[in-house]
């Protein structure tokens, strides 16, 4: 159906709309629980869990360490599966999974019992935000990700924010059922997120073609409208094309939307291999292992969570130290969130709007920057609690952007499942760091921890800068026509038949986001 490109646009916000509407807020829902079920630990730990269970020396920083060697381990396989097992189901049997497994946590007697938990959580929780990015870049074009990563993103802010709020209110059921208030505090937030599941597995369509709540017409458009943004690296063997031909420009390029495609029009007539249609490769899979860009932005990601996981696992802890007890300190938890869930909203809006992600990574990482040596220098509580603020307001915009990264520059279902899973994996092993980072013996300045984070900042922030610099410099080389020859090799394995995958980012007209 042909349309003017003012119905274009009117069709295009409409869709996007019900999209949102639609997908959004489950996956706001999930990650919000996601969170809140994983932070939930340290406000227990300062409601009386250390004490009840007889914790000594570093035995709470051990049980917390274990949740990451699981989570690390089932990642990338997930992400393999997800396309098999449709994301729909997937993604909320996961979320279904560990909130029992929170649930149960609020029984625990022992540390033993504790590092069981948590190991079997980390392998619950470990699939849910590869799958979700990898999710949101089978619906959405690459320049509308990061505000749809940072609208769900920005809910992990709010668990900061809701999470102490919560565990306020429940620490107070003190006794309730001859139950300590730490362990409800588990119990009610693991029964939380079972329903949450719930809702997801119900609302969330499998991808563009189920969604029910677009009309035929609608999804036709949608369909197409995501398609016609990935032209070039979904162009199948050159061989099967009877010749080359000067594309016309589609609606959505008219408007200017579709600039990241090509900067040459002179491309070949072939079929092209949809997401939808492609087949698991071996050859997928190492290419998204190889690629530079995965490991890169995978370390400079891994020093940002070292910064987020310390700051959402002991940000209870350091402003207890800080002289706030009980009930203020959970609440002085508050405000430091919600700051971070503005700017964070603000950053992905205007970072799909300029079409680049390193760039406000850039600009952000600084105020965290500065924020951890004020917390090194400060004398006073005041000064340590400002420093707070600051450290969020840079992270939290900082990581929708890297996440971004990679869905935007990989092409072809398994390279970007294997690449945005793998970038996860090499840096939620930040997560080992971030919890020996903080120990007691540190309280209240936190030095020797603040330092070791601040390091890993700074690695962030030179990483990034040279991620940029590699994409800059890819661009400029096939803007002058020296990556052709991808063309040769590419022609070779598929008439060899060692490939039946897209082209993908390996066509010289693919340009990649910085």
């Amino acid at each position: 159906m042909e349309v003017n490109s003012a119905e274009n646009h009117a069709l295009t916000k409409k869709v996007l709309w019900k999209l949102d509407c639609h997908i959004l807020p489950p996956l706001a829902l999930l990650w919000l629980a996601n969170f809140i079920d994983r932070s939930n630990v340290g406000n227990a730990g300062i409601a009386g869990l250390e004490t009840d269970l007889h914790l000594t020396g570093h035995q709470f920083n051990t049980a917390l360490a274990v949740f990451f060697v699981s989570y690390l381990a089932i990642e990338l396989p997930s992400n393999w599966v997800l396309k098999k097992m449709q994301a729909n189901r997937w993604i909320p049997l996961l979320v279904f999974c560990w909130g029992v497994v929170t649930t149960l946590s609020g029984l625990i007697q022992s540390f033993g019992g504790l590092v069981a938990v948590r190991f079997i959580l980390g392998m619950c929780e470990g699939g849910l935000l590869p799958g979700i990015v990898l999710y949101l870049s089978t619906i959405y074009k690459r320049h509308e990700l990061q505000f749809r990563i940072g609208i769900f993103y920005a809910s992990s802010s709010l668990s900061g924010a809701f999470g102490g709020l919560l565990a306020t209110a429940i620490i107070k059921m003190e006794g309730v059922g001859g139950l300590a208030g730490w362990r409800w505090i588990f119990i009610l937030e693991g029964i939380a997120t079972i329903l949450s599941s719930i809702i997801a597995a119900l609302v969330l369509p499998a991808g563009i073609i189920s969604a029910k709540f677009l009309t035929e017409e609608e999804r036709a458009f949608a369909l197409r409208r995501f398609r016609a943004a990935d032209t070039v690296s979904t162009s199948a063997p050159l061989s099967e094309g009877a010749e080359s031909i000067t594309a016309p420009a589609s609606d959505t390029e008219k408007e200017g939307e579709n600039t990241e495609v090509r900067e040459h029009a002179h491309i070949a007539k072939a079929p092209s291999i949809h997401q939808e249609d492609e087949e698991f490769e071996w050859r997928e899979i190492v290419r998204g292992l190889t690629d530079l860009q995965t490991w890169l932005t995978g370390f400079a990601y891994f020093g940002l969570l070292v910064s987020l996981y310390s700051f959402s696992l002991f940000l209870p802890t350091i402003i207890s130290g800080l002289g706030f007890k009980g009930p203020s300190a959970q609440l002085h938890t508050v405000p430091p969130y919600v700051a971070a869930v503005l700017l964070t909203i603000v950053v992905a809006y205007y970072s799909d709007r300029f079409k680049v992600r390193g760039p406000f990574i850039l600009l952000f990482l600084p105020i965290t920057i500065a924020g951890y040596i004020l917390a090194i220098a400060a004398t006073t509580n005041t000064a340590r609690y400002a420093a707070v603020f600051l450290i969020a307001a840079g992270l939290y915009p900082s990581i929708p952007a890297v996440l971004s990264i990679l869905p935007n520059n990989s092409s072809g279902h398994y390279k970007k499942a294997t690449t945005t899973a793998l970038q996860l994996a090499i840096a939620n092993s930040g997560g080992l760091v971030a919890t020996f980072a903080y120990t007691p013996d540190q309280i209240p300045r936190y030095i020797r921890g603040h330092s070791i984070v601040l390091a890993f900042v700074c690695l962030s922030w030179v990483l990034i800068a040279a991620n940029v610099m590699y994409c800059a410099s890819e661009n400029k080389a096939r803007r002058n026509g020296h990556r052709q020859a991808n063309l040769v090799r590419y022609q070779e394995l598929w008439d060899s038949g060692k490939t039946r995958a897209p082209i993908g980012d390996r066509h010289p007209d693919f340009r990649f986001t910085l």
